[in-house]
């Protein structure tokens, strides 16, 4: 007994698992439910389309702050140059002036001039070094930058274009759907596999209808001995009518005349005594 009210529960959850697979066929096959999930995938789209500009957007920022840095720096070696020239240059006029009092080359590099500029010589030099080096791996990065964001930008125009493409296909896809709806219904209609009531089948149904209820009416009618009554009716009416004109034909002296025979009938022609049956 269990397992029979088991299999009776699975039986009717295939029932209503069939019965909620062919509502949702139905529903999912409906042309206003496909615009609406192609709607919903443009819209997913569209917000990631939004997501991945925003991504650029942030390498872009990156990428103008690597530049404005680089920037900055090649402003700072141009002046790190001329400094270095310049400690160059009054290096070469105290080295110039000493060689002319008959300084040595030892007396010319213990003297403090000297050895300030050299020491500011070397420090411009070795900060310009850095500057440079950093100057170069900013370029790179700017460089790198650049092809991503090229890159980035290629395929979000490809991400657009996709866009246009399913909007496109949105279209067709509900206007597809709608013709093969129409073409099945016409086809299973001229096969007879249609179970869905038309509309000529409607109004063929209403006519038999009317038709059934007009004849049950008219059996009701005669056995419930209607008819014959109004047929008495009828009747009594037309004898009330010849009563009254009976009546009042005598009133005016017309009760017991005959009708006089016309003048072109043969009974006029014909003697008194043809109309007499002999004796």
């Amino acid at each position: 007994m269990f397992r029979a009210i088991a299999r009776w529960f699975r039986s009717l959850g295939h029932f209503m698992s069939g019965r909620v697979d062919s509502s949702r066929r139905g529903l999912d096959t409906d042309p206003h439910a496909i615009r609406s999930k192609y709607d919903e995938v443009l819209r997913e789209k569209t917000a990631s389309i939004q997501q991945y500009k925003q991504a650029v957007a942030g390498l872009i920022a990156q990428q103008e702050q690597k530049m404005a840095k680089a920037k900055a720096l090649m402003e700072e070696a141009q002046r790190l140059e001329s400094l270095k020239a310049g400690a160059l240059a009054k290096a070469q006029s105290t080295v110039a002036a000493l060689q002319a009092s008959g300084a040595a080359k030892e007396a010319i590099h213990s003297n403090d001039d000297y050895q300030q500029c050299l020491s500011a010589f070397n420090d411009f030099k070795g900060t310009l070094s850095e500057k440079e080096a950093r100057i170069g791996e900013l370029e790179a990065d700017v460089s790198e930058y650049g092809k991503r964001i090229t890159d980035h930008h290629r395929q979000l125009k490809e991400l657009v274009a996709d866009i246009e493409k399913i909007k496109a296909e949105r279209a067709d896809a509900v206007a597809e759907v709608i013709s093969a709806k129409q073409e099945k219904e016409l086809n299973d209609a001229l096969s007879g596999l249609n179970t869905e009531n038309s509309a000529d089948d409607k109004l063929a149904e209403l006519r038999n209808l009317r038709q059934e209820l007009k004849a049950e009416a008219k059996v009701s009618k005669e056995l419930s001995g209607s008819d014959a009554k109004s047929r008495e009716a009828e009747f009594l009416e037309f004898a009330k009518k010849t009563q009254g004109q009976d009546e009042f034909d005598q009133l005016i002296g017309l009760a017991g005349q005959a009708d006089a025979p016309a003048a072109d009938s043969p009974a006029a022609d014909r003697p008194a005594a043809e109309g007499k049956l002999p004796e």
